[in-house]
């Protein structure tokens, strides 16, 4: 199978190209970042510098190609609107077309659950749900990208989405290592009660979703799935875990969920008011995620897709944990 992954020097993107190439498949990888994409090639796979928000850039690299993963995105917590417009709907828009310029056989695209949630807390939420106004430039462009691969369904495109909530494990550059810069500080305050649930996945569960999708009956085609690990956490627990793993104190004050809210408010305000701004310490967005509970129902992906997650989060954290440690072996607490 001829193939093409956009966003391969991403998280998802190089962890499915691994993958693909592992398979003996037929894989190019499309990305944007010179290093990693040298490293692809020294692993001996075909890599393509390309930006997708540039249309002829996007359609030359699709040529001859039979099915296209689209994992690019722009998926900070901070930043201009038209970055994320850019990358997120512009990028997405060119895909589409260049896939039907290509004749590209199918589209595996990955969305977000981040269009679901606004700052209260959801449970179990489906993908046919009333949809919240979003609460990021990142989930206001995701949305009008799905708008984007719609457009190319009814254009005639065969093409499949799933929303991947809250990715994690090996090679993961946000998530984790975000918590784990707060923590090292000592100054991670928990936000609200510290009882929230939340559904993560592990990454290679998501690489197994989108394998899947690329081999699904033609009525899955048009359609989106939620995918998580389905089996939600304390998130606050998993701190401590990982605390007591690398040896940092717990965090131990508390912010109410409400006075975090709008001391996030504030520092998005001020924050606002300075051109091409750093990413406030804190935002709205980052408390509604660590303080609120939310949680997918992922039985259309289990029941249409065959989708099951194979690695548990238990196995997942202490994969995450043994490459971190031997990533960054000076990074570890003194306890």
């Amino acid at each position: 199978m001829k193939t093409l992954v956009t966003g391969a020097t991403g998280f998802l993107g190089g962890a499915l190209t691994r993958r693909l190439h592992s398979m003996g498949w037929d894989v190019t990888a499309l990305g944007r970042n010179p290093a990693k994409l040298n490293e692809l090639e020294d692993d001996g796979i075909r890599a393509v510098r390309a930006d997708i928000s540039k249309k002829d850039e996007v359609t030359a690299s699709f040529s001859g190609r039979e099915l296209v993963f689209h994992c690019a995105a722009f998926p900070s917590p901070w930043g201009d609107f038209e970055k994320f417009y850019q990358a997120n709907v512009i990028g997405t828009r060119n895909v589409a077309q260049a896939c039907l310029e290509n004749n590209v056989k199918r589209l595996v695209y990955v969305s977000t659950p981040s269009i679901y949630f606004d700052y209260s807390s959801r449970t179990g939420v489906k993908e046919n749900d009333p949809l919240p106004e979003p609460i990021s430039h990142y989930a206001r462009t995701k949305l009008l990208a799905e708008e984007e691969i719609d457009k190319g369904f009814a254009n005639g495109l065969a093409v499949i989405s799933i929303r991947p909530r809250a990715l994690f494990g090996e090679g993961d550059t946000v998530i984790f290592p975000r918590l784990l810069a707060r923590i090292k500080t000592g100054r991670l305050p928990i936000l609200g009660e510290g009882e929230n649930m939340v559904d993560l996945t592990y990454i290679q569960n998501v690489v197994d979703a989108l394998l899947l999708c690329a081999d699904s009956p033609v009525n899955t085609t048009g359609k989106k799935y939620n995918v998580s690990n389905g089996e939600p956490v304390k998130i606050w627990s998993l701190v401590n875990r990982i605390c007591d793993e690398l040896g940092f104190p717990h965090p131990r004050r508390k912010i109410s969920r409400k006075a975090a809210h709008l001391v996030g408010g504030s520092f998005e305000f001020l924050y606002s008011l300075i051109p091409h701004s750093p990413e406030p310490p804190l935002t709205r967005m980052s408390v509604s995620m660590m303080a609120n509970t939310t949680t997918l129902d992922i039985s259309a992906a289990q029941n249409e897709l065959g989708y099951q997650p194979r690695v548990s989060v238990e196995e997942g954290v202490e994969r995450f944990l043994k490459w971190w440690k031997e990533k960054n072996p000076s990074l570890r607490g003194g306890r």
